[in-house]
């Protein structure tokens, strides 16, 4: 892996960086009693709708993608998106009231989101340039780079909406500040993209730009006069021109021809709501002060949450290379539902009692969900929903499942205020039967697909691929009928 290659995918992150850190800042927001006065003391169905309406601008970014994503290029339709989120983002700051405030949120929604956890718009698009930048031994880390840049602007936010918390509650600067900072990196990523990123090689052989294809390939990659690059870059190019002679015209074609990879793909987008991850961490501070936290305190542990995932990630980060990405999504899923086992317990003994111990295991288990999360699903979901589907299917499909995300994410945030204050912690109980059915199709339905191209992951689902590809590697490839005579090999995806 060249540093190019890393400094690429790690400046594209800045999409994701963006969501991460919209996403954090809210949470700190709407903590702030100067906000609250502001807004009018919005109720709990309100300061659901804060939350919400940002995820329904997600689901039209999702819509977006679905219809311009592959006909804009990688680089162009971040670019427009880079341009909505800075238009969001400053009138999110400069809001002179509720309806203003949402107004800005979700035109950001629109732009900054789409797993990760796959989201429409920007943070669907990240993933999806940089594994198809990425070399296959190092798809893990530079793709995961989505998910973990989400990790990085959940970081900061927490932690300047903690210092802004010392500002005087007279005026609006505690909660406009924080979100004034979004401004800086939309420009940045806007200006990077156009003089800096390369579009992707896949994209351009796919358009039948092969001359630019090369130039950016050998730009990412190195030299194409070496033999393993040109040799993979000559597979790359032959499996996209066989799947563009193949490729359907219809989603109902599509879903004909590859269901199966259809359905996991917008399942893993759909498992990271259904884990409880965006409710918990956009009300953690509600949790907080059920547990008797008051004041800066409860900003301030909101800050050390955001903390332990990017710690946390790093591992993630060099694990999805190595020990795959089905374990990690597997057994991360299972991690979390023993823990929200355990936090609904605390929660319930422990909630309004005197026992600082008692309250201290409860933040305990919220703490050890973000290191579950972190660990082995963020940036797993974003990059396995992507690396499994056919190039021309890649921003339809992700912005399907990004549309399925937002759909169930919407419904669990608005209800998050209400359920925490009637149900309490027995809403834990609902990301527990989700999340563990989720871990059950992981294990039986998902196949792995670390240290595979993207061309040769097709082989997996039992797909088409051309002869040179399924020459090059069929130690892994189950169900294939491999002929003589240069023909084609067959497979047959099952459902």
């Amino acid at each position: 892996m060249r540093v190019y290659t890393f400094a690429v995918g790690l400046f594209a992150g800045l999409g994701s960086f963006l969501f991460g850190y919209d996403t954090g800042i809210i949470t700190t927001s709407i903590a702030h009693d100067s906000f609250k006065a502001y807004m009018g003391h919005p109720n709990n169905a309100m300061t659901g709708a804060i939350v919400s309406t940002y995820i329904a601008g997600e689901a039209i970014g999702a819509i977006l993608q679905m219809l311009l994503g592959d006909k804009l290029g990688r680089k162009r339709f971040m670019q427009l998106l880079c341009f909505v989120v800075t238009v969001g983002t400053v009138i999110q700051t400069s809001a002179q009231n509720y309806a203003m405030f949402l107004v800005g949120r979700i035109l950001t929604g629109v732009a900054a989101t789409g797993p990760g956890d796959f989201r429409g718009g920007l943070v669907g698009t990240v993933p999806i340039y940089n594994s198809e930048i990425s070399p296959p031994e190092s798809r893990g880390l530079i793709g995961g780079l989505s998910g973990y840049m989400i990790g990085i602007g959940g970081f900061l936010a927490n932690w300047i909406g903690y210092a802004c918390s010392f500002a005087s509650d007279s005026n609006s600067f505690q909660w406009r500040f924080p979100l004034a900072l979004q401004i800086p990196p939309g420009v940045i990523l806007f200006v990077g993209l156009q003089f800096m990123l390369p579009e992707s090689p896949r994209w351009l052989v796919r358009h039948g730009r092969d001359e630019e294809a090369k130039n950016a390939f050998g730009k990412i990659r190195g030299n194409l006069s070496g033999d393993t690059l040109h040799a993979e870059f000559e597979e790359m190019k032959e499996q996209i021109l066989f799947e563009k002679e193949t490729e359907v015209s219809s989603f109902k074609e599509a879903w004909t021809k590859y269901k199966r990879r259809v359905i996991i793909a917008v399942a893993v987008q759909t498992m990271t709501s259904l884990t409880g991850v965006n409710v918990i961490n956009y009300y953690q501070t509600t949790l907080y002060k059920q547990l008797g936290i008051t004041g800066n305190n409860v900003l301030l542990l909101a800050a050390i949450y955001g903390s332990i995932g990017v710690i946390i990630n790093v591992f993630s980060l060099r694990l999805l290379d190595t020990y795959g990405r089905v374990k990690l999504l597997g057994f991360g899923s299972m991690g979390l539902c023993i823990d929200l086992i355990y936090s609904a317990l605390m929660a319930r003994y422990f909630a309004g009692s005197d026992n600082r111990v008692g309250k201290g295991f409860a933040i305990l288990g919220i703490y050890l969900f973000t290191a579950i999360y972190y660990l082995g699903i963020n940036s797993t979901t974003w990059l396995y929903g992507v690396e499994i589907l056919p190039i021309y299917l890649r921003s339809t499909v992700t912005g399907l499942a990004s549309l399925s995300h937002f759909v169930w994410n919407i419904a669990l945030t608005e209800a998050g205020p209400s359920a925490f204050a009637n149900i309490h912690e027995n809403y834990y109980y609902v990301f527990v039967g989700t999340t563990f059915f989720s871990t059950v199709c992981v294990f039986l339905f998902f196949p792995e697909t670390k240290g595979r191209s993207l061309e040769m992951i097709a082989a997996e689902f039992g797909d088409e691929v051309a002869d040179p590809l399924s020459d090059a590697d069929t130690t892994t490839t189950t169900g294939a009928q491999k002929k003589s005579g240069g023909e084609m090999v067959e497979h047959h995806e099952s459902a």
